[in-house]
């Protein structure tokens, strides 16, 4: 029998294993940088294949001013997307979903509108996150925000798995609440600010696994139950004596697509269906977004195994 605190923490402690690997696409410069990823590590100052300095982000006024002392380092080159962040450190989406799951369990529920609020003071709050990247929908959020939209007009139609990283911290902090009912506020919570068809089935399909798995169900066969629109039980076993970077290099994309990224975490999933260490150390590997596939990879490996070790546990505060 599992429980789906253990699904949360798994979740946290996937995301921090590979923080310091986060998208890194070449792989032997991952191997080369880290070695084997199979404990908390904090981020070297340099990323080589880091693309922060394409991206941009202007505030326009203070209401979307999300980067305030990290705007410096956006538009240079080989910056770490979280230079700042200590071993066994959360990157800022899962410090969300543990600010998440507080709220809701000092609340004794979950309100749409109250996470809206916090959402927003959180991340307008100087010095309540040390990330150095946001993902876009943070700041397509913020500047809707800053133009005067409703929070609930603000989210934008996102297709990346970070929209999943909260779902693990909601469905803990909702123990004991009806399956339909836990599912229903999970798709309300991930359509604030991923409002996009495949990430909200995706969430649905996170839900009813970690359900399943935490009522007893072995994790392989509640995947061939609820989750073979994504991948077929057949197909994940099939490649299982293939190397991780096979699986996912070539079959499936490393990016952060809903459409790839699901199906590779549930590939992982499969694969290390019984080891959780060994899973959340693969994720890591084969690099790309595997952050935000820790969502589904930890939670699920985290609910199967039931505890999390002792070397691998974030403490789950929204520290």
């Amino acid at each position: 029998m599992g429980n789906l605190f253990a699904g949360y923490e798994g979740s946290l402690a996937a995301d921090a294993l590979a923080m310091p690997v986060h998208w890194y696409y070449d792989r032997e410069a991952l191997r080369q940088d880290y070695g084997t990823v199979d404990h908390f590590m904090a981020p070297q100052p340099v990323h080589p294949g880091s693309i922060l300095w394409r991206s941009t982000y202007v505030p326009l006024n203070e209401r979307g001013d999300i980067l305030r002392e990290q705007a410096e380092f956006w538009g240079k080159r080989e910056i770490h997307y979280h230079q700042f962040l200590s071993a066994g450190e959360n990157t800022l989406n899962f410090k969300l979903a543990a600010e998440l799951y507080t709220m809701v369990r000092e609340n004794g529920g979950y309100d749409p509108d109250a996470w809206l609020d916090r959402y927003i003071s959180r991340m307008l709050q100087p010095g309540w996150h040390r990330d150095t990247y946001l993902e876009e929908y943070h700041r397509a959020f913020f500047t809707r925000y800053a133009q005067g939209k409703k929070p609930r007009k603000c989210g934008i139609s996102d297709e990346h798995i970070g929209g999943l990283a909260t779902v693990p911290a909601l469905v803990a902090a909702l123990e004991g609440t009806s399956p339909e009912e836990i599912r229903r506020l999970v798709k309300e919570h991930v359509g604030l600010t991923h409002a996009h068809a495949n990430v909200l089935r995706a969430a649905d399909t996170l839900v009813r696994l970690l359900l399943a798995v935490a009522a007893g169900e072995p994790l392989r066969e509640a995947m061939r139950r609820e989750a073979g629109d994504w991948i077929s039980g057949n197909k994940a076993e099939s490649w299982r004596e293939q190397p991780d970077t096979t699986v996912i290099g070539q079959r499936y994309s490393p990016a952060c697509y809903i459409a790839e990224a699901m199906p590779a975490a549930l590939y992982l999933c499969w694969k290390y269906h019984d080891d959780f260490q060994a899973g959340i150390t693969a994720n890591a590997m084969v690099g790309g977004d595997n952050c935000h596939r820790g969502a589904v990879v930890g939670s699920l490996l985290g609910v199967a195994a039931t505890e999390i070790p002792a070397s691998l546990r974030v403490e789950p505060t929204s520290r």
